[in-house]
């Protein structure tokens, strides 16, 4: 058995960083299904089950933003761990972000063979807790410094009419 449910979020700021593009980081021009698992993991995660994203409803125009960031150059290494002193490593990098956006995910809930509830137990306590605005963390739209805030949808809202080949 499945069920489908579905979440708005938005926020002032998102970073959906292309791979190819690491350094100097570039956004995608929507969310990423990965990056909509993250929010729906942050609001309600348990092992007994996975998040499969079913679609993502674009409710905002596409707009950039550039930012200069400052960012560490190193990586504390996992052998033998060193502290970084930012001071003396830190960078300015530029990013070219997304600003104003919001998304309505739709995705379902499919349980683990190992799961000791029915589907209609964590259904119902995901649906409580985007009710409350309870989340394990804080979610955020791409990196941790862009929050994402989120709310059950109104029905009233209507996806942008996009046509651009994003990929599978």
């Amino acid at each position: 058995m499945q069920s489908r449910l579905s979440v708005k979020v938005w926020g002032e700021m998102a970073c959906f960083t292309r791979p190819e593009m690491k350094v100097e980081r570039v956004s995608y021009p929507v969310m990423t299904p990965s990056a909509a698992r993250g929010v729906l993991e942050a609001i309600y995660w348990k092992p007994e089950f996975e998040w499969r994203v079913r679609e993502i409803r674009v409710l905002k125009p596409i707009r950039h933003i550039a930012l200069v960031r400052n960012e560490v150059k190193s990586r504390i290494p996992t052998r033998n761990p060193q502290p970084i002193f930012v001071d003396e490593d830190r960078t300015q990098r530029y990013t070219l972000a997304l600003r104003d956006v919001a998304y309505i995910i739709c995705a379902k809930i499919v349980l683990r063979p190992h799961a000791n509830k029915d589907i209609a137990a964590y259904r119902d306590q995901f649906r409580r807790r985007v009710e409350r605005g309870d989340c394990h963390f804080q979610p955020y739209l791409g990196c941790r410094e862009f929050s994402a805030y989120f709310a059950p949808p109104t029905g009233d809202e209507r996806p942008i009419p996009l046509n651009d080949d994003l990929g599978r």
